[in-house]
Formats: C-alpha cells, structure tokens, sequence
C-alpha cells in the first residue's frame, strides 16, 4: 500500500531564487532537490511514495511547503498548501492546482499543481486483535504460529530472515528450579540520593509482529539520550533479532527511575535516510523495577503511533528488559512463565486505550528571587519602577514529553490560567509526572522548585476506582535557601533531588485525564504535547481560607557543633514564607495589607503580607486595634557555652524562648488528619511486628499472643477511621479527588480491618510467620494510603542562624503537628516535647560532614488553627511562668509568651552502664579502630576509656553523671525522659577524634519515692544499633537509669556494687546484677592455613602467625616459617579457656588476627576478622537415644520400598528430548505410532545434559557453594581485613579491603565435659573435638575443568556482541583457549576440558574468565568466578568427582571416577566408622543397620551380563544423607552455573558460565581421558524437492484482449536462514485453470543437528566482518507460489512453510488437499522427513486476504526426499530439469505458448474456450433453423404433390 504523490510544478511566484519544497504526509516529510535560480516558475517533477500500514483516512491531511532556500541562512517559507484526503481515499486519484496561503493564512499569488494516486495492493491489512498472541494451544513459545503468520500476511518478495538464537536450547537449559518467593519490598529502593551503578539490560529477542507487508525493520532502544540499534532485517514484517543491548548508568535512583524507556521500530533505515517510524512503546524505568526480578522476561510490546493514535496496534515486540543495580543479580525466570504475552505490569488491562492528560496550571505564589538587585537598584534609579526579580514559567514532563507554560515576565505571583495537554496511552507504564517552575533566563533557565505527582496516588485501579484527578489544589515546593547566588550549590534540591531545605513557591495545579475515543471523526491523531488557555478559577474552590497559629519553644539547644564558632546563636522557625525575616519576599503595598487583615480575604496574597510584619520585628506600633499580634518568629541571640570537646551548649535553663507565628492558609485540614489517623495505625502495627520479631529472635514465648494483640489492635483502628473520616464532608474546597480518595480509603480501610480479624482467627503457634509476612504487606498499604498527593499546609522549617547566615536546618511536616480536637487526628509530635536533629543543608549533609550532628534541640511545636489556640500550651512540662512582650493595651491575655521560665526542677543522676560494643566500623588504615564512646545527656557529656586496636571493645565501664537538672514535673519525666545520644569515636594519636557511629537511647527512670527493683530494676543490658550516615557501624552493648535525688540527697541511692578487684584505677566496672553472668567455656581452635596474603607495606608476608582472642583471652597459633613454599600450619589444634556469659545473644566476638613476625623481633598487623557470633561453633554433643537413627524410627520396610523402584535393571534409562515431546502428545486416533527406539550411538553427554530436567544430571543454575552452605562443614574461610572501611552503603567495597582468608574452625563448649566423647575409642586428645580430619601437608591433584557454555555475556564490542573464548588461571599456570574463541555470540557453547596439575595449599584458587577476543588491541576481560578447590576437595560432600546417577561400563555415559561406588563405599564406612557395607543375595545391602536395595547384573560392551555391586553401592551413596550420625549429601554429577563478575564494575554480573570441576589425587589411580562434552557437529544433509504440479492458484492477471483471467505461475523454495540460495522453477505461463506443470527439482545442500532439531549455517555478518557466524535455525522449509509480471513486481500469491520435523502428511489428491492442513495443524497426524526420508503429497498454499483471515490461495504437488551427503553423492541429480537424473518435461497445453507466436491458435483456443458452451448452442439452433427453413421452403411443393397425388 503505498501513497504517491508528482509534484509538479509551482508557478507565480515572486523575484529570482533557489527553491526547494516539502511535501509532508503523516508527520514523515520529504524534500526536492533545491532548483537554482528559477524565477516565476519552479518546475519540480518529482514523485514522492509513502509506504503506508494502514489505511488513507479521510481526515488525514498532505502538505506541501515551498521554501527559498539558502546556504547559511534558514530556509524562508514562501508559502503553504494542505489538503484532506477525502478524495484520494474515495477515488484513489486526483490531480489539483491551487494556491498557496503563507503564514497569515492568506492566499498568495503563487500556485501548485500536484498529481495524487492512492495505491492499495489486493486489499488492505487490518489492525491485530491482541489476542492473536496471547495464548496459541499447543504451542507455549508462540513461536512457530507466529512464523507462519508471517509468511502468509507478507505479500513479500523475502521471507522471515533467520532465527539467530539457541531459543530451544535456552529452554532446555532453563531447569531454573524455584526462584524463591518474591520479596515482598521489592519496590524502589531507599532514595538517599547517591548515584549507583544501574545496569540497564535490554533483549530484544524475538520476533516483532508488525502491520504492513515487505518492510525492513529496525528496532531503536532509548533510554534517556542512549540510543542503540538493532541490525535491519529486511523484507519482512516479522523480523526475529535476538541482539543484546546493556545500558549503564552512574546516577542516583530518582533520576534512574524517572527516565523513560522508549522502544521504537523504524522502516528502512539506513545512513542516508532516517526512515519511518512504524510504532513506538514507553514506559519509565521505575516500572521495570518495580517488576518481580526487577524484570520482564519474554514479553510483547504493544507498538503503537505517536502521530495517529486512531491506528490502533501498529505491531508487537518481543522483548526483554532488566533494571539492575548494584548488588541485584539477574535471575532468569522460572520456566513455567507464560510465554507470548504482553509487556505490562500486573493490573493493567491488555487492550490500553489512548487518553488525553489535561495538566492546568492556574497560579503561584510566594516564589524567591532569581536575579540579583543590582540591575533592578539600577532600572529603578533611571525609570522608577521597581520590578520583581523573577521570570517564571512551568514546564511539565510526562512520559518523555514535555509541555512549557508561557512566561509571566516579573512576577513573583505569576497568574498563567494554562493547561498542558499530553496524549498518551492510558494506564500510562510512566509513573510520576513532574511539574517544575523554572525561571526563563537569557544564558539558561533554572528550576525554582520542582513536584512530583505520582498517578498511582491520585488514582485508583480497582473495581470501584477512578481515574487519575488532582486539585485544583496548592502544591508546596521545597528547594534550595531563597537568598539568589549566582551558583546556587543547592541546585540539584530545585530539581527534585534530595529534601528541600526551604519553602520555594506554591503552585496551584489540577490534573484531570478523559479517554479518548479513536473512532469519533474530530479527534485530533497526533501525540504532540498542546498548551492551550483555560478559564481562571476562584478563590474559595481551593478552600476557606484561615488564620492559623504556629507556636514553638526551645526547651534545650546541645550538641551545637564547634566549628560554627562562638558567635551568638538565634533559631528561626518558618513556614511558608511566614516567620522568614533574611529571605521572604520584598514588602507589599501597604493597602493590600489592610485589605487582608479587614477580612482575611486576599489570601493568596498573605505569603509576603507577612514578611511586612516581620521587618520590625517586634515593634508595638504594628499591633492593630483589634488586638491582632505581632509574629516573632526567631530566638533571641544568644552565646554557646562549651559542653566538651566537640560540641557546644546553649545556656537555656530556667527561661526556655519560644516563637510563635501567624499565618494564613486554605483550610484542608481534613486531608491532613486522615492521614494522620492511617500514619498512626501505622505506626502502632509497625512497633508491633517489631515486637514480635523480636520474640521469634530471641525465641521467647508466645509470639503469636503478641501478633494477635497487634491484629486486634490493627482493626479496631481501622473501624475508629471509618467512623472519624467520615464526617467534614461538606467542607469548602473538596476536590473530587478528596471524595474519591475517603471512598476508597473508607473501603481499603474496612476490608483490612476485616482481614484483620479473620487472620487474627487464624493465628497458630507454626503460622506465626506466614501471618507475620502478610500484616507486614498491611503496613505498605497503610503507609501508601496515609500519603496525601494534594498539599495543602507547608512543611516548617527550624533554621540555626549565626551571624545572619543559615547553618543547619530541620524539616518538620506540618501535619506532625497540627492540632485537632480529635486525638487520633491530632499530629503525632503536636504539644509534645519532641528532640529534633540539625543537619548541614542539600549534598553538606551526606558524608562525612553529615554525620556529625550540627544541633541537637529540644523542641515544642504546636500548630492549629487561631480560634482553637487556647490550649497550644498543655503540652509542655509543667511549672512554668508565660513571660509576655511589654506592650501597651488592654488585651494582654490573648498574648502568648516569648519565654517561659520554670520554677519547678527535678536533679537526677544518670547511670550509663557502658558494658562493650560490637562489629564497629575500621576507621584506621589497620583496619582496626581504637574506639571510645562519648555519651550526651542533656548539657553533659562524659567518656569511656580508650581500648586499643579492636573492632570489638568490652569497656565495662559505669558512667556517672550527677546533678542532672530537668525542668518539669517529675512524673512526666518519669514516663517520658529525655534521649540519651552515645557518640562512638576513634582515638587517633594526631588530629581530631574520628566519629565512627551514633545511637540514641532513652533510660529507665526511677523517681526518689519508687522501690530500687524488679521487675524494672536493675535495667537489663541490651544491644543498640550504630548508626553511621545510612549505614549501620556497629552494636553497643548497654544499659541507662536515671535516678532522682530526693531530699536525702545522694546517700538515698542504691549502692553501686562493682567486683571488687578495682585495678582499673578510677574507672568503676558495671555493677553485678547489670553486668552478665559468666561460665567458663573452653574454645579449641582449629588452625588450617594461610591463603593469598597480600603484601603489607610493600613487603612481602613471610612469616605470618595468627593470635585469636575473645574476652581479654586468647591463644596463638603456631608460626609459618615459610608462607612461600607452605602456607598450612603445623599445629592444627590449639585451645583457650573464657569466662563467657551465659546468655548467648551477649557473647562478645571472638577476634582472628594475622600478624607478620619480621626481623629483630618486629610484628607488623597484616589484617584481622571479627567473629561476631560463635553461636554457629557451639558444640552440642549428639543425642544418645539416637545414635543409630538419625531420622528417629522409620521402620526398615519402608526403607525398601524407596529403593525398590531402582531395582530395575538400568540398561535403556535415557529419555531422549524428541520422546519427551512424543509422550507428551498423547496417541491421536488414528497415528501410527512409530518406531522410535533412539540409536544408542547417537546419544552422548549432550543427550545427558538436555534430558537432565527430568533424571540424569543435575544442572544447578547457581554455584555449587550456595547449594552445599560453600563447603564450610569442618573448615570455614574468613576473610581478613585491613585498612578504613569504605563510607558507601555497598559492601561491594569491602572487598578492596581483604587482604587474605585464614581456614581453620572453632568448636566451643561449656565445662566440663562429659566423659564419654574422651572415652570413644581412637579418641585423639590433641585433635580435641576435631577427631578424624585430614592431615593439612601439601598435596598433588590433577584439576579437570569441564566448561560447557556461556550465557548473556556483557557485550564488548561496538556492534553489541563479543568474541569469547575461556582462560583458566590456577596458580602459577594458566591456559588460553584463544584460538578457539567463537565469533561473534553471547552465548557461546564451548564444550572444552582442560586438565592441570596443582598442588594444594598453594595453588588452590581457581579462576575461570571469559575474554573478549579482538583483532587488534589487547583482548578485554568481559567477566570471571573464582573457585576455591581446597574447601572442595576436602569437604565430606565429596566435591572431587560428581556420583553419576547409575554405573555403566562402557558408552557416553561410563563411570568416570578412578574409585568405584564400592571402593568410595568402603572408605566412606571405614572413614565414619560404620558397620557396612555387607552385600547380601537378592540385591541388598546393609549399612548401619539400614538396608538398601539395588540392581547386580552390569553389561558390559559385548553385550555379556556380569554380577556385580556396584549398582547397590550407588544406591547406598546416593542416599548417603540418610545414614545417622555421619550422614550428608554427596554431590551428584551435575553442571553449576556460575556469574562472572569484572573487577572494575563490583558487583554487577557480566553474565554467567556453566562448568563442572573434577579433582582427583595424584598418589591414587589415574582417571580415564576426559569425557568429550565438545558442541556437537552437524550432519550434512541434502533436501531434494520436486515440484510437480500446482492447482487451483488464484488468478491474478486479465488477458490481453479478451478480459480472461488468468496466472503466470511458479514456485520459489528455500530452507529458513538461506534465503539467499532460494531456488525458482520456471514459469507456466497463462494458466487459466489455476493449473501448472512443473516437474522442477530444487535441491538444497544444508548442516543439520539432530539432538537439537536445527540446521546449522556460518555466514559473514557483513563483507566487513573478520569472520563467519554460526546461527542455529530450525528445520523450515517454505514453497511460495508467485504470478509472473514482465514489467511489474511479481505478485505473491500464497505460501506454505513446513517444520521439516513435524509437518502434516501431504494429501493423496488435488481434492482431498484442503486449507485445514494449515489450520488444524496441531491435530492432524503429523511426520518428520528425517525419518520417513522420502514424502509426496498434495499441499495447500495460504495467504491472509483483506480482513486478515487465511484463505486458500493454491495447492501444490510435490516430493521431498531426505539423503545424507554420502548417498546423495552416490546418487547425484540435477537441478530444475538437468541432468544428471533428469525430470521429463511438463506436458502443458498449448495455451501457454505466447498468444502472438501463433495467434490464431490462441484466439481459438480463447474463443472455444470460452463461449463454446454459446457457440454449440447456436449450432444447435442453426441447424433447427435450417431445418425449420426447409421445412418451409419444401413443404408448400410436398403437399401440392401430395394433393394432387402425383
């Protein structure tokens, strides 16, 4: 289909000049050649063809542009033409001259003529149902349907190109297990602003499916300003790529997740012309996150067009995406994913309609100056006015497309009355919308402020939801301080990133979306974004506006940190603009100050209003007649005084300085107390679940009373909402998203309640957790639902200021304080003391410089609206005195205080009982820290001791703090003490202290008239996590109280009784009762040996010694005299006695320190590890009773009947795949089944390894280690560390700090010891618990590494693939299989072994890497895994050779470990001292009192039966795990899977390999050659295909002179991937019966692969490319039948593809050929020629007709038969009608010589055989005629003789 159009030429026009036109038609524009100096007339005389999908729709317009053209300068337009092509479509042609209008929309002199035709090909294609791909029975890839679909829908002269992919293989291989449950909070991850590697992998992997015929498509892949393409594929439309794209990405996740992802497909493409766009698909990357897996995994893409959303689905794209950061590793999907269905995330709906989003933006307020005074001083002076510094406009972003307002030049209250109109599918996969204001600049624009809304806030996907709506409602935004520098360093907090530290502006927005229905005629079909006015709307739609109170008082400012100095300190608290004394906004006119405080009308403006009041700031001139107050909303200045050596205190004592503040806003104080009343359901089920993950933790009892508790608990909440949210209703200014959101959140919050109740029925002791799982889902939907997306309060700032600068900030939410009659309504912080942390403003407050605190306040806030302000001050501490401003006038009631002073005081003691810490941060380059702590409490501070060179410090240690004065009354202090904060530092001998660490803690408070006593004292010790930034640094252990000192003073305190043995000077220990009980425990260390120490201080370790210690105790190890030659101790067991707690969560960590003992008796600390539990190398002695069964009691019988299923003897065990697939198509009636017995010789390991799924091997697609817990069941590997832990977040990082691993064990036990294990026979004293391991002395092994493929290899090569070959790396040797690296794959099958020798300890870490291999250059690592071999071989799961599943002899599948099962039987019994094995008759073994059953008779290669064991000692070793006591699994022979990382990108996997290793001992028999897993290597075949005839094809031509129909025929064949060697017959020319004769042969050599059913080609990718590619494609042959045109395109009449394997048995005759062979495919007996070899039938050819359905277009006769390359060199024939072997000619009627070698031949041939049945008719009526005439003519002359009887 196809539109043209001539431009001819363009006349009139005026002057002489270069000309050049465009012609543009569906947003696809076109251009002539520039025509040089043509005066009046440019004669053009060019055609212009648009290949077009779908149909010309009347509306749809054609425009042609004619420039003058220039050089430098841009082109000018003279004029315009633009027609609708109702005509054309009607009529398919028109020729039209008209005149050209220019800009103005006014005709010119200047005229163009243009010629239209409007081409459709037999018929048009209609759009695809999307149901079309979703579910094909039969078929659970899709693939094949889709590509025969392909070949039938194409009218095309190619075909589909070639399946590039190992897509059967890849599903044979996906045994991929469970995948494990998905994690409930696999949501976005924390935003704290940092940039993280983000991975961006992109698969476009299969085949598209688009709507049009012979297309070359291309798929484009953006991701923010990354675009990558794919190869062209031409002349289809259902084009397979399989290609690999990887995105990366160094940016925060905000930014990440905004960005849109954008896949588009574009028709011929090339480097001249940047082709047309087919359809696009987007969505936003937070969505792809947001996925299970971070990831869609085989799924189509809708395409659709931006510029024609009535076109419906313009095609569809198979594809995968993943989002991965650092750390995820990509799971491939469990298998059982439904394949082939579409790309949109759960909920959505399949067919998604096309929606306008209608973004009206009304007006701002309160915005800051962006432009400095001096121009503005300067202007003035001149002209007099004064201006407001700020041009601002707003630009929205929405799913890649951004929308701008216009500029309101000057103003600081810009009114716009816009709406941005976006056009986009609906649901849209873009979650968030972004509306920024921006100043319009003359260099570059800046954000002000930016909002997010998020649509899955303002809408609702449920039954009863609604679509997305908002407002009209104010938006706060938050951003930079409002003071203008010229580089603002907090610019990225304008742009979203990170919290705001200041108010910026408000916005008032709406957002409203309508769908669209594409049929309706007026609709406009672009997606451009359209900015258009809208009607202003008014005040009160936004709500009442109200006079709200905001008031504050500073109870205590500590922690001031030193470096802001000793200047005087003042506090500012600011919310909106109000309160905001250095940066509001320039002062208003004093008239419409009046106006507001008249009536509070004006509200939109009361923002700067304000700051009017607050200029003087106090002054009592501005108090109005009506008692209006004054606003003070900063503290008076005042000194620090020196609390320690960090931080500074504020002197706050007895007179505590308060602010208050009054401000003017709508009043929307609904929306903020639902939220608060879900925030505190919220928060009451979250201390609950903590509650009672704690019990599971500490495995204290009765989880499930607690869980019940929290449920009942959750739903009476849930009830009290119902009621409490329902009421207000009427209330001005509610927006419909106020209502729809109540409805819904009123239903969520009913069935949750009801949930609730239900699970709270359900809850059992065993089902804590599940239960626990689901509530915790509650809580995010709590947390979602209590997120409010209209504003309408602004957040409140507190500033500290100095000297008139801000210095550090806290943000305070509004409705955390706002005040409500109501208490659930009520704020949760509102009239309570609250402590409140300063932090440095935007990037100042991560890192290091954020860490420290810069203020730690004490703070009342209270804010609610004026009328209600009676009670703001009932929630302070009681005994206090207002002290009011002086001031003249009789209302001083109303006046709140300026300072409050307290007379009441209570003295207390505070006992920080400081016992140890744990797993701290390493702040020293030793990796190791010298910590203290420093503990705040109020205005004091004290420190523990300093404890040198651990992670790990016990510093025992009671901190006394006496006369702690607190003001308030004592029982309110008793239930609500102030926060104790614990500082942890390390010592350094020069410069400052470096801060490791921080918690906070409340004490326990005991007031003088309580009991010292249980049940609260004294307080337990309990572990407090150590923060650090983000990132946890660590645990203290500890303990608080505080004590008041009653009149008696301190004598009236309960004694503090320490230990007696005070050595430690001053310092007092903690006292017993708080302090743990101990025991002693004796700890044996076993010490193994040294691995991969690396140099300390540029020298080498030599001698290393490692020192253990835990608890002030500790034992060394013996000394390695030379790490070179043996890194293995000689002592293996050592031992230390501890006193230990007895609680085991208090065990402090047992530390592992490898010092290097150099010269003149020097040891240099090379680096440590920090055991923080040893709760996993307690030893609990084995249960007496159960000695002999492990699994107590299974009565042997049963043990029996598991095995007797073995018992059969295993000679023909394998399944094959192809008789996988047989049984699972169940016999169909009438199919003669047949032989398929699979040919022992052609199975090998490869047969293995494809039917592993169900017996054979085990394929585990993660390393070995995860499965067997890495081999850690005697010896364990610690990694050691050295140097100062890395700040990030990542533990990534911490692997640039190992320095080495240390293998041995701890076993630790209490004492005494029973006597009976030292009693065992062959107890070794000296090995103490570690009885019966191997000796450590160096040993040789002969290392076999098996690997068979790669998969999803990082590309590393421009063109998106890769080179690969292996490198294997052990010790000292290495070897590169580079010449046998494989072009161009990512997903490469090596199929290589390689053998090495090594010796362990030293060579002991296996590194298998993949290289990219390149022509010039060196080659470049594109992943590697480590293995360590020695935790392998010497763990008793037996890792050194893998236990087949059956033992034979001979063949693929021989038995490849020098031991036989027998052998390894024995040794393992002997090992284990077990009784066994005894081999009895009737195949039955006993060990250990177990008996086994099995198999005796082996086969060997000549067929003879032996007896033999070793099928039952298999059967013993493969149930090994159930054999008591010394029982575990032994590894079967399986392949691992492993991902390969790169060093410079930690933590993001480059792709994964799957191998195996095998190690067997030198001192023992040698193994047998390695078995070959080398890729197998295909057959060479010959298809020979005689085309015999064809029937019934559809005519297509009219003849020459007599209108006949009638076809030239032939047929074109080829096999899938070869479409360049595609073979024609010749051509039966003028069939006028849809008749043809051939007797053609094709003949088509090709490569096949049996055990994976596909052919094999090697072809140059490009006549650039280095070398060959391998593609492995199914077995397809397809047969086109084609009309034969002289001098047109050949016309495509019909096709049939057939899948060589499985194609439906041809029909015996022309009739019986029908098209359901095509259609009924799946039921129809179907044959493989590589079995029936030879085949001939009668075969339908099917093409799609207008309306998109199959018709039958033809059959063909034909014969296929199969030879391997020998025979058919033995017998060889020609092609066509060659020799040798040649066909006879087709025997066609004359007809089809040409009608004008012999015309008259033709003509009667035409004539007869078209009106012969009319012309024997009028023969026969001749003939009547005559006879008739005769009659007549004799019968007057008969009958005068007859009368006359002569």
């Amino acid at each position: 289909m196809a539109l043209l159009v001539h431009l001819k030429t363009i006349r009139d026009l005026r002057g002489k000049g270069d000309r050049i036109a465009k012609v543009t038609f569906r947003g696809l524009s076109l251009y002539t050649h520039v025509l040089e100096n043509c005066e009046d007339e440019a004669r053009f005389d060019e055609t212009f063809r648009w290949p077009i999908a779908s149909r010309v729709d009347e509306n749809e317009m054609l425009e042609v542009q004619v420039f003058n053209y220039s050089k430098v300068f841009t082109n000018r337009v003279i004029g315009t033409f633009k027609m609708v092509l109702q005509k054309v479509a009607e009529e398919g042609q028109l020729e039209v001259t008209d005149t050209l209008i220019d800009d103005n929309n006014t005709a010119i002199r200047a005229s163009v003529t243009i010629y239209i035709k409007y081409t459709t090909v037999d018929g048009t294609v209609g759009v695809w149902s999307d149901g079309e791909f979703l579910d094909i029975p039969g078929d659970p890839e899709g693939t094949f349907q889709f590509e025969t679909d392909s070949l039938l829908s194409g009218h095309s002269q190619g075909s589909g190109p070639a399946i590039l992919d190992m897509e059967d293989l890849n599903r044979k291989a996906m045994r991929l297990g469970g995948v494990g449950a998905l994690d409930p909070d696999s949501g976005f991850p924390g935003n704290l602003g940092f940039p993280e590697n983000v991975l961006f992998l992109c698969n476009p992997n299969a085949n598209i499916q688009l709507v049009g015929l012979n297309m070359d498509p291309v798929v484009c892949v953006e991701i923010g300003d990354d675009k990558k393409y794919t190869s062209m594929k031409e002349s289809t439309n259902c084009p397979y790529y399989n290609e690999y794209f990887v995105f990366d990405f160094h940016v925060p996740p905000d930014v990440m997740f905004d960005k849109i992802l954008k896949l588009s497909v574009i028709h011929s493409k090339n480097l001249l012309r940047s082709g047309t766009l087919v359809g696009t698909f987007k969505l936003d990357v937070g969505t792809v996150y947001s996925q299970p897996e971070h990831q869609f995994y085989h799924k189509w893409a809708t395409l659709s067009d931006p510029d024609d959303i009535t076109a419906g689905c313009k095609g569809y794209i198979k594809c995968d995406i993943a989002v991965v950061g650092k750390g995820d590793n990509i799971k491939t999907p469990h298998k059982n994913v439904l394949f082939g269905n579409l790309l949109l995330p759960e909920g959505v709906p399949l067919e998604r309609q096309w929606a306008r989003f209608y973004v009206k933006i009304y007006r701002a307020e309160g915005l800051p100056k962006m432009n400095t005074s001096i121009m503005a001083n300067v202007k003035k002076a001149f002209i007099g006015e004064n201006r407001d510094l700020v041009d601002p406009y707003v630009q929205v972003l929405f799913a890649g497309q951004r929308g701008k307002t216009s500029v309101q030049k000057s103003s600081y209250e810009p009114i716009w009355n816009e709406q941005v109109v976006f056009t986009e599918m609906f649901p849209p996969l873009c979650k968030r919308m972004k509306v920024q204001i921006r100043d319009s600049d003359k260099v570059n624009d800046v954000a002000i402020g930016t909002h997010f809304i998020d649509l899955r806030k303002i809408a609702n996907d449920g039954d009863k939801g609604f679509l997305p709506t908002m407002g009209p409602a104010w938006v706060n935004m938050y951003g930079s301080t409002r003071q203008y520098t010229l580089m603002d360093e907090h610019q990225d907090l304008n742009e979203g990133l990170g919290e705001g530290v200041s108010f910026r502006a408000r916005l008032l927005i709406s957002v409203a979306v309508e769908i669209l229905d594409t049929t309706s005629t007026e609709i406009v079909s672009s997606t451009e974004v359209q900015v258009e006015p809208v009607s202003n709307i008014s005040e009160s739609v936004t709500g009442k506006i109200e006079e709200f109170f905001l008031f504050g008082s500073f109870l205590e400012a500590t922690m001031i940190d030193r470096k802001i100095g000793d200047k005087p300190i003042s506090f500012e608290v600011t919310i909106g603009n109000y309160g905001n004394q250095i940066d509001g906004v320039s002062k208003p006119s004093a008239a419409k100050k009046k106006k507001k405080e008249g009536g509070g009308g004006g509200g939109g403006e009361s923002d700067e209003e304000e700051s009017e009041l607050i200029q003087q700031n106090s002054s009592e001139d501005e108090a109005d007649d009506n008692g209006d107050l004054v606003s003070v909303s900063s503290s008076p200045p005042m000194k620090p005084v020196i609390t320690d050596r960090n931080y500074f205190h504020l002197p706050y004592f007895e007179k505590k300085p308060c602010i208050y503040i009054k401000s003017w806003w709508q009043d929307q104080r609904r929306r903020l107390y639902n939220s608060n009343i879900m925030d505190k359901i919220a928060d009451k089920l979250e201390e609950g679940l903590n509650d009672v993950q704690e019990i599971i933790k500490t495995e204290t009892a009765y989880p499930e009373r607690r869980l019940r508790g929290v449920l009942e608990e959750l739903s009476t909440g849930c009830n009290r909402f119902v009621t409490l949210a329902n009421k207000d209703q009427n209330q001005a200014g509610r927006t419909k998203l106020d209502k729809e959101r109540l409805k819904s959140c009123m239903r969520e919050m009913e069935s949750m309640g009801q949930q609730a109740k239900l699970i709270r029925s359900q809850v059992k002791r065993n089902t804590v957790r599940d239960k626990l799982k689901m509530v915790q889902n509650f809580l995010h939907r709590l947390r979602f639902l209590a997120d409010e997306p209209q504003h309408s309060i602004p957040d409140v700032f507190i500033w500290m200021m100095s000297s008139n600068k801000r210095i550090a900030y806290a943000r305070i939410p509004s409705k955390d304080i706002l005040y409500s009659i109501v208490d659930e309504e009520t704020g949760k912080d509102c009239g309570k003391v609250k402590a409140v942390f300063l932090r440095l403003p935007g990037k100042k407050g991560f890192g290091p410089a954020g860490w420290t605190v810069q203020a730690k306040m004490e703070m009342y806030l209270w804010l609610g609206l004026n009328k209600q302000r009676k009670d703001f001050l009932s929630g302070l501490p009681n005994g206090f005195e207002e002290n009011k401003a002086p001031r003249t006038g009789s209302c001083l009631q109303s006046l709140p205080p300026i300072s409050l002073v307290y007379n009441m005081k209570q003295v207390f003691q505070l006992r920080a009982h400081m016992y140890q810490a744990r797993s701290l941060f390493a702040a020293d380059s030793s990796g190791l820290s010298d910590p203290f702590a420093r503990v705040f409490f109020s205005t004091h501070s004290q420190v523990t001791e300093v404890l040198s060179e651990t992670l790990c410090p016990t510093w025992d240690q009671l901190l006394v703090f006496d006369d702690v004065e607190l003001f308030g009354e004592a029982g309110e202090l008793r239930d609500d003490p102030p926060i104790i904060v614990v500082e942890v530092y390390d010592q350094d001998t020069v410069g400052k202290a470096e801060f490791i660490g921080r918690t906070f803690a409340k004490p326990i408070t005991k007031m003088c008239d309580e009991h010292y006593g249980p049940p609260r004292f004294p307080p337990q010790l309990e572990y407090y996590q150590i923060y650090r930034g983000n990132s946890t640094a660590g645990d203290l252990l500890a303990a608080f109280e505080l004590l008041q000192i009653g009149q008696g003073g301190r004598a009236e305190l309960p004694a503090i009784n320490g230990p007696t043995d005070s050595d430690r000077g001053p310092i007092l220990p903690v006292p017993m009762g708080i302090r743990p009980v101990l025991s002693r425990y004796r700890i044996e260390v076993l010490f193994w040996g040294l691995r991969d120490l690396k140099r300390v201080n540029l020298a080498q370790v030599d001698r290393p010694r490692v020192d253990i210690e835990c608890a002030g105790r500790g034992v060394q190890s013996a000394l390695i005299v030379n790490f070179k030659k043996n890194p293995n101790f000689s002592t293996l067991v050592k031992w230390f006695e501890v006193d230990l707690p007895e609680n085991e969560l208090l065990h402090p960590p047992l530390n592992i320190r490898v010092v290097d003992c150099r010269a003149f008796g020097r040891y240099t600390l090379v680096g440590s590890h920090a055991v923080t539990s040893l709760r996993r190398f307690i030893y609990s002695p084995p249960d007496k009773t159960q000695n002999n069964w492990a699994s107590a009691g299974r009565p042997t019988h049963t043990m029996q009947d598991t095995f007797l299923v073995l018992s059969i003897p295993i000679t023909r065990f394998y399944i094959f795949e192809k008789e996988e697939k047989k049984k699972k198509k169940k016999k169909k009636k009438g199919e003669v089944e047949e032989d398929d017995e699979t040919d022992e010789r052609m199975l090998d390991w490869w047969s293995k390894y494809f039917a592993s799924i169900e017996t054979l091997m085990e394929v585990y697609n993660k390393e070995l280690e995860a499965e067997y817990d890495n081999f850690e069941d005697w010896l364990h590997t610690f990694n050691l560390y050295r140097g100062k832990a890395g700040d990030d977040d990542e533990a990534a990082l911490d692997d640039d700090r190992i320095v080495g691993r240390f293998k041995g064990s701890m076993c630790m036990y209490k004492l005494p010891l029973s006597e009976e294990i030292t009693r065992e026979a062959g107890f070794d004293p000296n090995m103490g618990m570690f009885q019966s391991i191997p000796h450590n002395d160096p040993i040789n092994v002969l290392v076999r590494v098996f690997v068979v493929r790669a998969t999803d290899l990082h590309p590393a090569d421009v063109n998106g693939k890769a080179d690969p070959y292996v490198v294997i790396k052990l010790g000292k040797s290495e070897l590169k299989d580079k010449e046998n690296y494989i072009s161009k794959q990512l997903n490469p099958v090596f199929g290589k072994a390689f053998d090495m020798e090594a010796t362990f300890p030293m060579e002991s870490m296996l590194t298998v890497s993949v290289y990219d291999w390149d022509l010039v250059g060196t080659d470049d690592l594109i992943g590697e895994t480590k293995i360590d071999l020695e935790n392998r071989y010497y763990s008793k799961h037996r890792a050194t050779c893998g236990i087949a599943n059956n033992y034979s002899v001979h063949g693929y599948n021989m038995w490849r470990d020098p031991m036989k099962p027998s052998q390894i039987l024995a040794k393992l019994c002997k090992e284990g001292k077990l009784d066994g094995p005894h081999y009895g008759p009737g195949g039955r073994v006993k060990v250990a009192n177990r008996i086994f059953m099995g198999a005796t008779e082996i086969e060997d290669e000549t067929g003879l039966k032996k007896q033999t064991d070793e099928h039952l000692a298999l059967t013993v070793l493969k149930h090994w795990e159930e054999i008591p006591r010394v029982g575990c699994k032994l590894i079967p022979e399986h392949v691992e899977t492993r991902p390969l990382f790169h060093p410079e990108k930690p933590g993001i996997e480059q792709g994964r390999i799957e191998m195996w290793v095998d190690m067997f001992p030198m001192d023992m028999p040698a193994p047998g050659p390695a078995i070959d897993i080398s890729p197998r290597k295909p057959k060479n075949f010959e298809l020979r295909v005689i085309i015999w005839n064809t029937d019934d094809v559809v005519l297509e031509d009219d003849a020459f002179m007599t209108g006949e129909k009638m076809s030239d025929i032939y047929v074109k064949g080829w096999l899938k991937g070869q479409q360049e060697d595609k073979q024609d017959t010749d051509v039966h020319y003028h069939s006028l019966t849809g008749e043809g004769n051939f007797n053609w042969r094709f003949v088509f050599p090709f490569d096949y692969l049996m055990a994976e059913e596909k052919i094999v080609i090697s072809k140059k990718e490009s006549m650039f490319s280095w070398d060959e590619t391998e593609y492995k494609i199914p077995a397809r042959l397809t047969l086109q039948v084609w009309d034969a045109d002289h001098f047109s395109a050949d016309d495509f009449l019909g096709a049939i593809e057939l899948d060589l394997n499985r194609f439906p048995r041809g029909a015996k005759t022309a009739k019986q050929c029908s098209i359901g062979m095509v259609q009924n495919e799946a039921e129809l007996p179907c044959i493989s020629i590589f079995k029936q070899k030879r085949v001939k039938g009668w075969w339908p050819f099917v093409a799609r007709d207008e309306n998109d359905e199959m018709e039958l277009t033809g059959k063909v006769e034909a014969e296929l038969h199969l030879m391997s390359a020998e025979e058919a060199e033995k017998s060889p024939v020609g092609l066509g009608r060659n020799e040798p072997d040649p066909l006879e000619k087709p025997n066609r009627p004359d007809t089809s010589l040409m009608w004008f070698v012999n015309p008259l031949k033709s003509i009667r041939y035409f004539i007869w055989h078209n009106y012969r049945w009319l012309i024997l008719k009028a023969l026969g009526l001749l003939l009547l005629l005559l006879l008739l005439g005769l009659f007549l003519y004799s019968f007057p002359g008969y009958l005068v003789k007859k009368m006359l009887g002569a």
